[in-house]
């Protein structure tokens, strides 16, 4: 009868009564209409951990849609961690940081990650979502500014619609733009400059030397959301700032226990006295439930095998060259990749859909990325190698990607 109801005030209301606020929900198809064309790509169930292979239906699916860059969430080492975090402390903390929420493990964590990465303190959050969201909408007050790359994460985006600030976009990369909008601020108004180090579609770089230039240059704070970066990208993996060497240049970095650290979690690290601004302003951190123990207690026994362990790296690198030699060799747009995220370019959406339905079908599990995520029209494939996958996996992934883009007439 409920349905009914909202289904008649769609098209309109009487007068002097409202529309209903549910009907946008009942209007929307997008989803159902994939689903009924059998190439919905999303919220798919896995029946198994996620290595290089996973379960779904009963069978086996070689895994390259993954953020599991280091394979370290099937390393038992991290697992004993995080059953040894959940044996001492439990499985939760029921409390946010502000309250009964910190753990000596949190704050082992925090030194430990400000120590990696050579920074005075760390704060961390429960996701890095969360991070992003706190830490901008705290810092970027009332007549201040913003400026993000049009690309970046959707938690930079929702952190700036919070800050009471204003903000910015600069096109993707494009220098001359940033210094457009960094031209544009005001005199005397303060202005913090967010990128991605690692920009998580398209698998290309911040160009950080030169974003650097422009932060001196114009006096603005520099932020460097690492998330894809912290133990892939630099000799140590250290991240973006690391491989270009600009890391005494880079005021904060954010990033998340979610890729490399086999975990769920965020940190932001920085200047002792910002980070303690952060942890009493940042209203993500003050009111949420902190990161669980066994979360916490796996990032940082990745973060010991990080590093202590600069092989896997090396191994991570060289799948990901193999597999990025091999897509362009049998003709796919790779972009502008330069990091173990790979896409696939296509297009049109359905198109980008079907190819997806034939890989899975298939046996290989890749991401199906469309507008927001990317541009209209720009609709892609994004694979993913990790330090655990196999040249004989890699191999045999690229030849059924080159069967279906045949197929179906993409290269």
């Amino acid at each position: 009868m409920v349905k009914e109801q909202i289904r008649s005030t769609q098209n309109g209301a009487a007068e002097g009564v409202r529309t209903d606020l549910f009907g946008k929900c009942y209007a929307y198809n997008r989803s159902e209409a994939a689903e009924a064309a059998g190439v919905f790509p999303f919220f798919i169930p896995l029946s198994s951990q996620i290595g290089t292979t996973a379960m779904v239906d009963g069978r086996s699916v070689l895994m390259f849609g993954s953020n599991n860059y280091l394979g370290l969430t099937e390393d038992q080492r991290v697992r004993a961690a995080a059953i040894e975090s959940i044996e001492k402390y439990g499985t939760g903390c029921t409390g946010s940081r502000l309250l009964n929420g910190t753990l000596d493990l949190h704050k082992e964590m925090e030194r430990r990650l400000a120590s990696f990465l050579g920074r005075d303190d760390a704060a961390v959050f429960t996701t890095g979502f969360q991070t992003n969201l706190g830490v901008i909408s705290a810092l970027v007050g009332r007549h201040e500014y913003a400026i993000i790359d049009e690309y970046t994460h959707a938690s930079i985006r929702d952190g700036c619609r919070l800050a009471y600030g204003n903000t910015l976009k600069f096109r993707h990369n494009d220098m001359a733009d940033l210094e457009r909008a960094l031209k544009s601020i005001p005199d005397g108004r303060a202005a913090l400059i967010v990128v991605d180090g690692v920009y998580s579609m398209e698998g290309d770089l911040a160009n950080l030397p030169e974003i650097v230039e422009l932060k001196r240059r114009y006096g603005a704070r520099l932020l460097v959301d690492d998330a894809h970066a912290i133990g892939v990208m630099g000799e140590n993996g250290r991240g973006t700032a690391e491989h270009f060497g600009v890391e005494n240049e880079v005021d904060l970095i954010t990033g998340t226990f979610s890729k490399s650290l086999a975990s769920v979690g965020g940190f932001c690290v920085g200047d002792a006295k910002i980070i303690r601004y952060v942890q009493h302003i940042a209203r993500s951190f003050m009111f949420a439930a902190s990161a669980s123990p066994p979360a916490v207690g796996a990032a940082m026994k990745a973060l010991d095998i990080v590093e202590t362990e600069p092989a896997l790296r090396r191994r991570l690198w060289d799948n990901a060259e193999r597999m990025r030699s091999g897509l362009r060799r049998l003709g796919f747009d790779t972009g502008h990749s330069q990091t173990p995220i790979i896409p696939m370019v296509i297009g049109p959406e359905m198109a980008m859909g079907l190819f997806w339905y034939g890989l899975f079908n298939s046996g290989v599990y890749t991401n199906a990325v469309l507008a927001p995520a990317v541009p209209q029209d720009g609709a892609l494939i994004r694979t993913s190698c990790t330090a655990a996958h196999t040249t004989e996996q890699i191999d045999e992934a690229l030849a059924i990607i080159e069967r279906v883009g045949r197929e179906q007439s993409l290269i």
